[in-house]
C-alpha cells in the first residue's frame, strides 16, 4: 500500500544532507543543523499550495498588484520530543506561523503510542497545520498526533518527517489518506525494534546528545 499524497523531496541539497545525517560519525551539533536546513527544504514542499490574492504595493519605481497569502497564519505542531529538531526550520521559513506541542512517548515493548501533553492553538479548521517529526517509522504516533489535531479542528493537515519507512506509509494511508506527507526518503524497513533501516540511528538521541 503506498499514501496518496506522499511526497519525496528528491532535490540534490536534501539528499546530499540527508547523507550527512546518515553518517554515524557526524558529530550532534553538525546533525542539528543538517536537520534545520533540510527543514527548510522541505517546508517549501509542504507549503507549496498555500493560497494567493493580490494586494497593491508601491515598489521603489511604480505601483504594482504583488501576490501574498491569502490565509489566516499556518500552525507547525512539533512531536515531541525529536520534533523539536524540525521546528525551528520550519520558522524561520513561517516565521508567523502558531506553534503546538503534542507530546507521546513508544511503549517498547508493544510500540505503540502513549499521550502525555498535548498543548494546541485554538481555531485550526481554516489553517494549514504542519506536523513534525523526523521519523515515520511504525507510523503510530504520527497517526495519533493526526488524530489529536482533527479532533481539536484542524482539517488541512501535512506531515513533515525526514525518513519514513514503508510500515509508517501503510499506516498513515489507513489512519489518514487524507493527510499529506513530505518526506526525504522511504528507506527499506523497520528492524525488530521498530527502528528505521538504513535510518541513522535514533533522531532524538543524536539531536540531544542522549545516546
Amino acid at each position: 500500500m503506498t499514501h496518496p499524497k506522499l511526497t519525496l523531496v528528491d532535490h540534490p541539497l536534501v539528499q546530499h544532507k540527508l547523507s550527512l545525517m546518515r553518517d554515524a560519525r557526524t558529530p550532534g551539533p553538525d546533525f542539528r543543523r543538517l536537520l534545520r536546513e533540510i527543514s527548510l527544504l522541505l517546508t517549501y514542499e509542504a507549503a507549496r499550495d498555500l493560497p494567493l490574492k493580490t494586494q497593491t504595493i508601491t515598489t521603489p519605481l511604480t505601483d504594482m498588484d504583488a501576490p501574498v497569502l491569502a490565509c489566516a497564519d499556518p500552525v507547525v505542531v512539533s512531536i515531541l520530543r525529536a520534533g523539536n529538531g524540525l521546528l525551528d526550520g520550519v520558522l524561520d521559513v513561517i516565521p508567523t506561523a502558531k506553534v503546538g506541542f503534542v507530546g507521546l512517548y513508544r511503549n517498547e515493548e508493544t510500540l505503540r503510542p502513549v499521550q502525555y501533553y498535548c498543548k494546541l492553538p485554538t481555531e485550526l479548521s481554516d489553517r494549514l497545520v504542519i506536523a513534525v517529526d523526523p521519523m515515520l517509522a511504525t507510523g503510530n504516533s504520527s497517526a495519533a498526533a493526526v488524530s489529536l489535531l482533527k479532533d481539536a479542528g484542524a482539517t488541512d493537515i501535512c506531515l513533515i518527517c525526514l525518513l519514513a519507512a514503508p510500515e509508517g506509509v501503510e499506516c498513515m494511508a489507513r489512519e489518514h489518506p487524507d493527510v499529506r506527507i513530505v518526506t526525504a526518503s522511504v528507506d527499506s524497513h523497520l528492524n525488530e525494534k521498530g527502528y528505521i533501516v538504513p535510518g541513522l540511528g535514533d533522531a532524538g538521541d543524536r539531536i540531544f546528545g542522549t545516546v
